[in-house]
């Protein structure tokens, strides 16, 4: 049985070996670590056009493609590039009106004596007022954003205000000055526009651009959910980037809390699948404790941790 779960793992965890070696950049293509995608071609000129486009824009979420509305397109995670190479060059590449093709009204918010701190737009009838035109100002008005459509709305308990071609939000938690963030409304309208999911997979840097590692996410589970008080059991750790890709080589070190108090400290290292396992022995454990385990994993400055647990029944 033991066999079986580790040619499971094995198989599950390869697809590492789809990620090569990496070496320089080319200038006309940009490989995103954070998302794992390509940017490329005008796609490319026109992101880099915009001093803040991480902001703005995100990262990418798909490559270039052909979408089911027939155009040549590229998601991220607040907005989609579409190509028209009828247009002339430098033009080619504009923003879909994802503002537009979102937004359902929940109601406006009523907001009372703001006129002083508000600009209309007669193109569409609605005002842009206090924080929310400030950062309109800021990054780029009308032709970044559009026009407004919308008022103040409660959507999903956030307050926000619809663009043409973006969504505000107001985050009150945030640092004055940070509060007003673009929606990441790119996710959203992929998945309303049934695109297959197929697309958000993470693909090989197309210049063998290097694959920085920028977070880690670690699980972790035990081979018996529940023991004998005298038995061995057997942990797996699983270690993967931010794109969900192995992470060879991670550090990893365990530590079991026994019921009297006592604790056991393993090292482990994770393999090319992102995998690493580890194995105790105990005898005359408490019926009915629970044994659970800190498992903290490190690569370069990366760390991350779990906890997983077993039971002894009898």
């Amino acid at each position: 049985m033991l066999k079986k779960l580790a040619a499971f793992l094995l198989t599950f965890f390869l697809v590492s070996a789809n990620w090569g070696s990496v070496h320089a950049q080319s200038q006309d293509s940009k490989y995103f670590s954070e998302t794992g995608h390509n940017v490329s071609g005008e796609f490319l000129s026109f992101y880099n056009a915009n001093p803040n486009a991480t902001f703005l824009y995100g990262y990418p979420i798909t490559e270039q493609f052909t979408s089911k509305d027939g155009k040549t397109v590229q998601y991220f995670q607040r907005a989609r590039f579409e190509y028209n190479a009828s247009l002339p060059a430098g033009q080619r590449i504009t923003l879909s009106p994802l503002g537009r093709e979102t937004y359902v009204s929940t109601g406006p918010v009523d907001v009372k004596n703001a006129a002083f701190a508000c600009r209309q737009y007669s193109q569409t009838g609605f005002s842009i007022c206090f924080a929310f035109l400030e950062f309109f100002d800021k990054y780029g008005g009308v032709t970044q954003f559009g026009y407004p459509i919308s008022g103040f709305e409660y959507h999903e308990n956030k307050l926000v205000q619809y663009f043409e071609n973006a969504r505000f939000e107001w985050q009150p938690w945030k640092p004055e000055g940070q509060r007003v963030v673009v929606s990441d409304l790119g996710r959203i309208y992929f998945d309303r526009s049934r695109e297959d999911p197929a697309l958000l997979a993470p693909v090989k840097p197309s210049s063998n651009a290097p694959i920085v590692i920028t977070k880690l996410q670690v699980r972790a589970f035990p081979w018996k959910a529940v023991t004998l008080a005298n038995d061995n059991q057997i942990f797996f750790v699983i270690v993967q980037d931010q794109n969900s890709q192995p992470v060879a080589n991670s550090t990893c070190t365990s530590v079991v809390h026994w019921p009297s108090g006592t604790r056991n400290s393993t090292a482990i290292v994770t393999n090319t699948n992102g995998v690493g396992i580890f194995s105790l022995s105990y005898n005359n454990q408490p019926y009915g404790s629970l044994i659970y385990t800190d498992i903290t994993c490190t690569f370069n400055s990366l760390s991350a941790n779990t906890t997983t647990s077993f039971r002894i029944w009898y």
